[in-house]
């Protein structure tokens, strides 16, 4: 059999690592026996990938490989899942949980490409795997089809009660303010004005990015100096950090606290990243943290849908919450970890650990918190659009007492059912990489909300 191989790849990750992963990758993939033609380098950008889509062409491939090495959009996943009628997998890598970095975030570009090629109806196989432990066996089963992914569907509208009578009900008059668009190939941050407005009563008000970055700039002093204060009794190294960078993190957080009264929001969507960096000079993940804090979600990646689902939770459980990554699963430990940049509310620190100051892993600017997170029973939730069918996905795990895997916030958990389980229905039901979690168990009232709001539920 002829493999086309296409590596992916973002050079704000740990590229020297990512070649490192990637040599192992094709070693293994020599071993099938089968034939490999096309680019054996990680590809950056759309031309290199255009190009290397054409070579692949002209080989007359069998089947179509990506080597998900690096996080990366949808974009060229959806590009390639239209070029070709062969057969098309991907292979995506766990790393280490060491407590530095997310030097790849594979799993991330996987959940990205599973929800983007459910939109598109497009069949895929994958596999999720170590190439030092990957066999042999494993990389037949997955070009012979014996790792397709599902198409797993919510199916029934639940009864509603009173609790999720209560929650629907006060979701209706609220506003949501959408600051900037979704990055390209984010298809899990799409949205549709009206439709959010049918199924929740839930309005949305769109404003360009300069509308914060305008409101943060002309922030007076004092009230930058007083929001310093607060964080100076959350954390003990500001010191530590870039001083004109942090200043202008924290003028987001009062801009946003503009924002939310002038306007009457009661949440957020953010287009966090580059232009926060790039065209201001400062992160809004810490400011986006302490707004979770007093109960205003804040969604990156103007993330509407994420967002709702945020307000959905935490009117469930009247409790700060967290819009987060899955990163990775570990079937053999039955964990997995859920990480954001540097976004929990400090509440859902673990009492065991101080919480502290950072910059953005990639980007190197201020504010992010970082702490993990605090055991305890927890509740996911996400408002989902996969398949283009709208569906509450819900599941319930447990926190789990362990080091901070990686830097930023982050938190080691166990699923109810064991991991193996719970990613292949991740992966079959398209699921949106951002979830919402909660401490305590809140399924009752959300399972009530979407039967009062006409939605089915999937739980997994």
């Amino acid at each position: 059999m002829k493999i086309g191989i296409l590596a992916l790849g973002r050079p704000t990750f740990d590229i020297d690592y990512a070649n490192e992963k990637l040599a192992i990758m094709l070693q293994k993939l020599e071993q099938t026996g089968h034939s490999l033609v096309g680019n054996k380098n990680l590809l950056f950008d759309e031309n290199e990938a255009q190009q290397a889509i054409e070579n692949l062409h002209q080989e007359q491939v069998d089947q179509v490989l990506l080597l998900q090495v690096t996080f990366t959009d949808a974009s060229m996943t959806v590009v390639v899942s239209k070029s070709f009628s062969q057969p098309v997998s991907i292979w995506a890598i766990p790393e280490p949980r060491a407590g530095g970095r997310l030097r790849l975030n594979s799993f991330c570009g996987l959940n990205l490409a599973s929800h983007a090629l459910g939109l598109n109806s497009s069949q895929f196989s994958w596999i999720y795997s170590n190439p030092e432990t990957t066999s042999v066996d494993e990389l037949h089963a997955l070009f012979n089809g014996e790792r397709a992914a599902g198409r797993l569907l919510a199916k029934d509208i639940p009864s509603a009660n009173d609790a999720g009578l209560k929650v629907a009900e006060s979701l209706k008059g609220k506003r949501i303010g959408r600051i900037g668009n979704h990055p390209v190939g984010f298809d899990t941050s799409a949205y549709e004005k009206d439709s959010v407005l049918s199924l929740t009563g839930i309005t949305v008000e769109a404003m360009p990015m300069d509308t914060l970055f305008e409101k943060a700039r002309s922030t007076a002093p004092e009230r930058v100096s007083d929001l310093r204060t607060q964080l100076d009794e959350q954390v003990d190294n500001t010191s530590e950090l870039d001083q004109a960078q942090l200043d202008r993190s924290l003028r987001l957080k009062c801009g946003l606290d503009d924002l939310h009264q002038e306007k009457q929001l009661d949440a957020f969507a953010i287009r966090c990243w580059p232009e926060t960096f790039t065209e201001y000079g400062g992160a809004v993940c810490g400011p986006a943290a302490m707004l979770g804090e007093n109960k205003i979600p804040c969604a990156c990646e103007a993330d509407v849908y994420g967002s709702l689902t945020q307000m959905l939770l935490q009117e469930a459980a009247d409790s700060p919450v967290f819009l987060t990554d899955l990163v990775d699963v570990d079937v053999e430990d039955n964990s997995a970890v859920i990480w954001h940049c540097g976004q929990a509310p400090v509440s859902m620190c673990d009492p065991e650990v101080k919480a502290t100051g950072t910059v953005h892993t990639n980007r190197k600017q201020p504010l992010l918190y970082e702490f993990p997170l605090k055991p305890g029973q927890i509740t996911f939730a996400r408002l989902s659009k996969a398949h283009n069918n709208i569906a509450l996905v819900i599941g319930s795990a447990e926190m789990l007492s362990r080091p901070m895997a990686y830097t930023g916030t982050s938190g080691v958990m166990r699923f109810e059912r064991d991991s193996k389980t719970t990613l292949k229905d991740i992966i079959d039901s398209g699921l949106e990489h951002h979830f919402a979690i909660t401490y305590g168990d809140h399924r009752s009232a959300l399972v009530g909300a979407a039967g009062a709001l006409n939605i089915p539920v999937l739980e997994i």
